[in-house]
């Protein structure tokens, strides 16, 4: 583990993680992929954040997944704030798909795979936020597709608030 590399992300996220970040933290640190499965409002962006700042820091890229392109609307201007460069890709907009963190609609993940695109070949980390549309009949197989079909080296940070039997 790179201890300032943490010291560092904990000094500028300006609180003091809790236990689950702490573990999550670990398991990152580790090169495990990750589920956190805690309430809204507990913390849980924090693990993607970590993830997100440890890819940039080996000069590598991440990408935020989200199942809506409202969400991923919103995900991308809050990471403009927090990073700096960020690319948005959904079914209606392309913007800078170069930027070292790219968020996207878990759908336009999923045809990036099958296309073995090659902006996937830098890439250190992907967030799949809101994993808990697994259990969705409609929607979910597009989550099982990135997580059987991703490249075993990209790491996982699953996100949810309401995945059941997470343990």
């Amino acid at each position: 583990m790179n201890f300032d590399f943490r010291s560092g992300f904990i000094a500028s996220w300006g609180r003091t993680p809790g236990d689950f970040q702490l573990e999550a933290f670990d398991a990152l640190d580790r090169g495990r992929n990750v589920l956190v499965s805690a309430p809204t409002g507990s913390g849980k962006t924090a693990v993607a954040d970590y993830a997100i700042a440890r890819a940039l820091d080996i000069g590598r890229r991440a990408i935020y997944t989200a199942p809506l392109k409202a969400l991923s609307n919103q995900k991308y201007s809050e990471f403009r704030g927090r990073f700096g460069r960020v690319g948005l890709l959904t079914g209606d907009n392309s913007i800078d798909p170069g930027a070292p963190i790219v968020v996207m609609t878990t759908e336009v993940l999923r045809n990036m795979i099958y296309a073995s695109a090659s902006a996937l070949n830098d890439v250190a980390t992907v967030v799949l936020d809101e994993v808990h549309f697994l259990q969705d009949a409609y929607r979910g197989p597009v989550w099982e597709e990135v997580i059987i079909n991703l490249d075993p080296a990209i790491g996982l940070v699953c996100l949810s608030a309401t995945v059941s039997n997470a343990t």
